[in-house]
C-alpha cells in the first residue's frame, strides 16, 4: 500500500474538516458563541403562560406573596376601581413597525417590523409575535409576571382604561362600526399608550412611551391593598420569524453581564410542564432577552449598567403543532423570559424590539453586538462584513459585492498560489523517484519500524530539492479561514437576509434554489484541477482528488449552505482558472538538473 502525501493529506483534512464543521453547524448549531449555564433562577413554565388561571414562576429576588386568599379577599378597597367595558385596540405606527396592543392585559398582540418581510410564499410583513401561539396558551408579550398566581391572572385578563397620545394619522384606523373586532385606534409615533386598572385592592398602571426607533420606554406598578407588589414583565409564547426554517431551533433567551452574551439553549432549560430551578443562584444582568437568528427582543435597564441591574427568570411553554405531511400533531417547546427589577415599587426600564443589526446593537447601552452570532469565526467573519458593506456602498447589490471582495481577496492570494506552483512543479518533477522510493518499502507494514526509513528517504529527496511538502496546500491553506468566516457572516448578518443578486438567487443567506450556482461551482473546481499539477504521485491518491469536486458539490446540495458562499466558491474557481491559465502560459514545467547523490 503506498503512503499518502502530506499535501495530500493536508488538502483532504482541509474538506473533510469543512463538510464536518458547516454538517455541524447545520445540525447541532450553537444559539450564541458561547452557551453557558448563566447563573440565573430558571423555572419551568406548566405549558400554560400566565393569564389562563396557572401558577406562575416567582421572578429572581421577589418575596413570596401572602396567601392568595387573604390576598384578594374582600376588604375595605384601597383605591377606585378602575375598568373597562369592552376590549379595545390601539396601534402605533412609525416608519420602522406597526404594533398592536390590546387593553384586554394591556398586552402585544402583533409587532410588525416593517422593513422586513418572512419566509411565506407570497412573503407578508415579518410580525415577531406568533398570534396563534399565544392564543394556545394565554401568553402575550409585555404581560406580568407575579409571584402571587391570583394576582397574576387578574392583571393579564383585566379590560384596561387605555388613554393614547400621538400623532395622527393621515387616514384613521376606528374600525368599530366596519369590523366584528374590538373598537381600534391609531396613532404615530413618538406616542405613548398608558393602561389602568383595578379592582379596588389590586392596582395596576402600565406606559409604553414610542418613537421612531427600535427601543421604547417602559413604565409597570403592581400594588395590592396600597402595599408595592415586585413584579416582572414577560416576552411569551415565542419570538421572531416563525416561518424560518428550523425556526423553533433557532430561538434561545440570553443575558447579557459585563459585555458577555450567554445564551440558554432551550433544551437546557429542563423539560417543559415540571417545575425545577436551572439554577440555585438568582441573577442581576444588564439585559436579557429572546431572539431567533436574525431578530431579537432585550429589556435593558433605564439606566445603563453600572448605574442599574435586572433579575431574569426563564421559562418555557408548549404547544400542539400539525405535521403538514403526517398530519399528525406533536408538542412543541417554546422558550419565554421575563426581566424584572432589583427594588420593590414601580419598575422602568427599556425595551429593543428589531433586527440584529450590528452596528445598532453596538450602539445601544449596553451594546449588544455580541447577538450577532459570528461564533469563534469572528475574528474573520466580522471584517469580512465590513469590507463587504463598504463595497456595497458603491456597487448596490450584495451580489456584485460578493463578487469584487472575491476577486480582490483572490489578488491578495496571487503570490501563495505562484508559490505553490513551483512546489508543485517540483513535486511533480521527482514523483517517479518517489514513487520508487514507495515501491522498494511496500512490503512492509505500516506498523513496521522500516516504514519510518521510506519517511527518511523521501524527505531527503525534499530536502535535496528544496521542495516543502506543505508548499502546494498554501492557497487551499489560506482559502479555508475564510470560507468558514464567510459562511458564518452570510448565515447570520441581516443585512444579507433576503438580499437578492441576479435571475433566481433572490437570498444570498439561503440555499440556491435550483443548485444551478451549485453545480456550476462543481464543474469549475474539476477544472481548475485539470489545469493544475497533481501534487500526489500515486494514481490512486490522483484518483480520490479527482472526487473532491464531486463530494464538495454534493455536500453543499444536502446541507444548506447560503448561496453567498456558493457565488464566492464559482467566482474564486473562475478567477483561479484565468490565474492557471496565465501560470502554465508563462511559467511551463521546466526540467530540473538532477543532483548526485553524496554524503
Amino acid at each position: 500500500m503506498k503512503a499518502t502525501s502530506d499535501q495530500t493529506r493536508a488538502i483532504i483534512a482541509a474538506g473533510l474538516s469543512l463538510i464536518v464543521i458547516i454538517g455541524w453547524s447545520y445540525f447541532f448549531k450553537p444559539a450564541m458563541p458561547t452557551e453557558t449555564n448563566t447563573p440565573a433562577q430558571v423555572t419551568q413554565g406548566t405549558g400554560t403562560a400566565a393569564g389562563t388561571g396557572s401558577a406562575a414562576a416567582p421572578a429572581p429576588g421577589v418575596a413570596a406573596h401572602p396567601a392568595a386568599a387573604p390576598a384578594i379577599a374582600k376588604a375595605a378597597s384601597a383605591v377606585p376601581a378602575a375598568a373597562d367595558s369592552a376590549e379595545k385596540t390601539f396601534v402605533v405606527e412609525s416608519s420602522l413597525y406597526r404594533v398592536v396592543l390590546s387593553n384586554r392585559g394591556a398586552v402585544v398582540r402583533s409587532w410588525q417590523l416593517k422593513k422586513y418581510s418572512d419566509e411565506s410564499t407570497p412573503p407578508r410583513t415579518l410580525d415577531l409575535v406568533h398570534a396563534d401561539v399565544a392564543q394556545q396558551t394565554g401568553g402575550w408579550p409585555f404581560s406580568l409576571q407575579v409571584s402571587d398566581p391570583q394576582i397574576e391572572t387578574a392583571a393579564n385578563q383585566a379590560l384596561y382604561l387605555a388613554t393614547s397620545t400621538g400623532g395622527d394619522p393621515a387616514s384613521p384606523a376606528d374600525n368599530g362600526s366596519k369590523d366584528a373586532g374590538p373598537p381600534m385606534t391609531t396613532v404615530v409615533a413618538p406616542a405613548e399608550v398608558d393602561f389602568h386598572w383595578s379592582d379596588g385592592q389590586i392596582d395596576v398602571t402600565k406606559k409604553l412611551k414610542f418613537d421612531d426607533s427600535y427601543i421604547i420606554q417602559v413604565e409597570t406598578s403592581v400594588t395590592n391593598n396600597g402595599q408595592p407588589v415586585n413584579h416582572s414583565i414577560a416576552w411569551r409564547s415565542g419570538f421572531g420569524d416563525q416561518t424560518a426554517f428550523r425556526a423553533t431551533v433557532a430561538t434561545t433567551v440570553y443575558t447579557d453581564l459585563a459585555g458577555k452574551i450567554a445564551a440558554l439553549a432551550t433544551k437546557n432549560l429542563g423539560q417543559p410542564n415540571q417545575r425545577s430551578q436551572f439554577a440555585p443562584q438568582p441573577g442581576e444582568f444588564d439585559a436579557v432577552g429572546i431572539q431567533d437568528l436574525f431578530f431579537a427582543a432585550a429589556f435593558l435597564p433605564r439606566q445603563p449598567p453600572p448605574g442599574e441591574s435586572m433579575p431574569v427568570n426563564l421559562t418555557l411553554t408548549t404547544r400542539q403543532i400539525q405535521h403538514s405531511v403526517a398530519g399528525t400533531t406533536a408538542p412543541e417547546v417554546l422558550p419565554e423570559m421575563a426581566a424584572g427589577s432589583t427594588a420593590t415599587g414601580p419598575m422602568a426600564l427599556r425595551a429593543f424590539i428589531g433586527p440584529k443589526d450590528l452596528d445598532m446593537l453596538k450602539a445601544i447601552r449596553p451594546p449588544l453586538g455580541g447577538l450577532v452570532q459570528f461564533g469563534w469565526e469572528a475574528f474573520i467573519a466580522e471584517p469580512l462584513f465590513y469590507v463587504l458593506l463598504w463595497v456595497h456602498r458603491y456597487i448596490p447589490n450584495y451580489g456584485w459585492a460578493i463578487v469584487i471582495v472575491t476577486v480582490a481577496i483572490n489578488m491578495l492570494l496571487y503570490p501563495l498560489k505562484v508559490k505553490s506552483w513551483r512546489s508543485m512543479q517540483k513535486m511533480q518533477k521527482v514523483g517517479p523517484e518517489i514513487r520508487s522510493i514507495q515501491d522498494r518499502y511496500k512490503k512492509y507494514s505500516m506498523r513496521d519500524p522500516r516504514k519510518g526509513e521510506m519517511n527518511k528517504e523521501v524527505m531527503a529527496v525534499y530536502s535535496r530539492e528544496g521542495i516543502n511538502p506543505m508548499g502546494s496546500c498554501l492557497p487551499q491553506l489560506a482559502q479555508f479561514p475564510i470560507w468558514l468566516g464567510l459562511y458564518r457572516m452570510l448565515t447570520v448578518t441581516i443585512e444579507l437576509r433576503h438580499a437578492p443578486w441576479i435571475f433566481w438567487i433572490h437570498d444570498l443567506s439561503g440555499r440556491d434554489p435550483y443548485f444551478i450556482l451549485t453545480i456550476a461551482m462543481a464543474a469549475l473546481m474539476f477544472v481548475t484541477q485539470k489545469m493544475t499539477p497533481m501534487p500526489a504521485s500515486d494514481p490512486s491518491q490522483q484518483r480520490m482528488m479527482a472526487f473532491m469536486p464531486l463530494i464538495f458539490g454534493g455536500m453543499f446540495i444536502v446541507v444548506p449552505v447560503s448561496s453567498g458562499l456558493v457565488l464566492y466558491i464559482f467566482t474564486q474557481q473562475v478567477v483561479a482558472i484565468g490565474q492557471q491559465w496565465h501560470l502554465n502560459r508563462t511559467s511551463p514545467l521546466k526540467a530540473l538538473v538532477k543532483k548526485k547523490k553524496g554524503k
